[in-house]
């Protein structure tokens, strides 16, 4: 297991000096008190179904610590990548391992490692700290990697998969964001512990920096930035005391930090309208909330209690965003979290465990049009006797009960009033045409003409859909659909 030198573990971690941890994990925070919120509207959010259950993964074989999860609810079953080592993946150093489960209670079996170092890259020894979107029919894996244990040697690297289990480094394999290095700290080390949210077109991008400017004493602080192009190599925006402002490139000066810790994860959450932010406190995950701009904090944090290691890593959809609630998905926002629970016998983080708490009465569904918002991804029976699915603020009736389950996020029982209020915008008839291109993945042809990415190719199975293989450029002349799969 590669360790951090002595004087940065002191000085990241709070640890004794006899204490070793993953070269990639930042540290344990300490109390808050370094970030800079936007302006507190200080609206208190009522919760409740506080939840937990015992240790949900683990590596298996000679994987000693397990940490810095990224957890996806898609397609019916919960898909989640952490932070390991196994023995059997060369290079010697950290892994990203995946496995899956039906619920985040786990148990996630049979891991396996998928992304490992890339021999004289960056990456060379470790990737570690993963975040995963699904955007279209690509997925995109964030990650923090490092050649070895030499100061400022971590940075953030990028991967793409049609499947979430292959993957192709991005970027001509190379970093797509290093340190700034604005400050010189003892904490040696740099720039990593990425999360990633599409939202309204946007990549957002929260990382850990310990060279950046804003940062605490001991290199705790969250920095974020945006792009439209995923791999941010242009028209990148970096959040300062000013707002989102255009950024020469990913090492902009960090001027400004939104929570004060490592490892902290974001999601947005339509039926607050505000992104979330958890972060480590000593009372267990504190969640905390900002509107789309960074600008206000419209509620006070919430607590997720229990006990805690390394940073969590929140249950999101593809795309970032929270899950809808089985319960009332208008009035209540589910915030669930794995996070590492105990110092194993390597003296690094391990036992990955589950917990979470609901927001309840926040009434999303009051606005028309921040209800279709709210709705999206939701399958519901339709007064034909077949399934209405909400993608994109656009109803899409789907022949098969079996085809919209597996698209859907969530499959009602009752059908939402707010359905009535929209004109179906195509239907997915059994055994409609299916294309798949390179770079492009699986999509479906629906009775607009329009193409229709999914994220699976079992969807096409389910509804009896032949696959034809098509060209990049065939794939792209078609009018574009929204992805049915949420």
């Amino acid at each position: 297991m590669p360790v951090i030198v002595l004087s940065a573990v002191a000085l990241v971690a709070g640890c004794s000096g006899e204490t070793a941890q993953p070269l990639a994990e930042g540290g344990r925070q300490g109390a808050i008190g370094g970030g800079k919120p936007g302006r507190a509207a200080d609206v208190e959010l009522a919760t409740d179904g506080s939840r937990s259950t015992g240790v949900v993964a683990a590596g298996g074989a000679d994987a000693v610590y397990n940490y810095g999860p990224a957890v996806m609810a898609e397609g019916g079953r919960v898909r989640m990548w952490w932070c390991s080592q196994l023995g059997s993946a060369a290079p010697a150093g950290d892994d990203i391992l995946y496995a899956e489960a039906a619920t985040a209670d786990g148990p996630f079996a049979e891991p396996r490692a998928v992304l490992s170092g890339n021999p004289g890259a960056f990456d060379g020894v470790h990737t570690c700290d993963p975040s995963v979107l699904r955007v279209g029919g690509t997925y995109y894996l964030y990650y923090t990697g490092a050649a070895g244990d030499h100061a400022f040697g971590n940075a953030i690297g990028l991967a793409t998969s049609t499947d979430g289990v292959t993957w192709t480094r991005a970027n001509g394999g190379g970093a797509i964001l290093g340190p700034a290095r604005d400050v010189h700290r003892d904490n040696v080390y740099g720039a990593g512990q990425p999360s990633v949210v599409f939202l309204d077109g946007w990549y957002y991008l929260m990382f850990t920096d310990t060279t950046g400017r804003a940062a605490g004493w001991n290199g705790a602080g969250q920095f974020v930035i945006r792009s439209q192009d995923p791999a941010f190599t242009k028209g990148v925006e970096a959040l300062g005391e000013r707002g989102f402002e255009h950024a020469s490139g990913t090492n902009a000066p960090r001027t400004r930090s939104v929570v004060d810790g490592f490892s902290a994860d974001l999601m947005w959450v339509e039926a607050l309208d505000a992104f979330a932010i958890a972060h480590e406190t000593f009372e267990g995950t504190t969640v905390t909330f900002f509107d789309r701009d960074f600008k206000m904090s419209p509620f006070r944090p919430v607590v997720i209690q229990g006990p805690w290691q390394e940073g969590p890593g929140l249950v999101r959809r593809a795309d970032g965003h929270a899950p809808l609630s089985s319960e009332n998905p208008c009035d209540r926002v589910p915030l669930d979290v794995v996070r590492a629970t105990v110092i194993g016998g390597a003296k690094a983080p391990t036992d990955l465990k589950h917990f979470g708490i609901d927001v309840k009465g926040v009434g999303a569904c009051a606005d028309p049009k921040r209800a279709m918002t709210v709705l999206d991804g939701l399958a519901a029976p339709s007064p034909a006797r077949t399934m209405d699915l909400l993608v994109g603020g656009k109803l899409v009736r789907v022949d098969r009960r079996s085809v919209a389950g597996a698209l859907a996020t969530r499959v009602l029982d009752r059908r939402p009033p707010e359905f009535d209020k929209l004109p179906v915008a195509a239907r997915l008839t059994a055994s409609a045409k299916a294309v798949r291109a390179p770079e492009r993945g699986i999509g479906l042809v629906l009775d607009d003409g329009k193409l229709w990415p999914v994220g699976s190719a079992d969807v096409t199975g389910m509804n009896d859909s032949s696959v034809e293989e098509i060209t990049t450029a065939q794939w792209d002349a078609y009018p574009a659909g929204s992805a049915l799969a949420r």
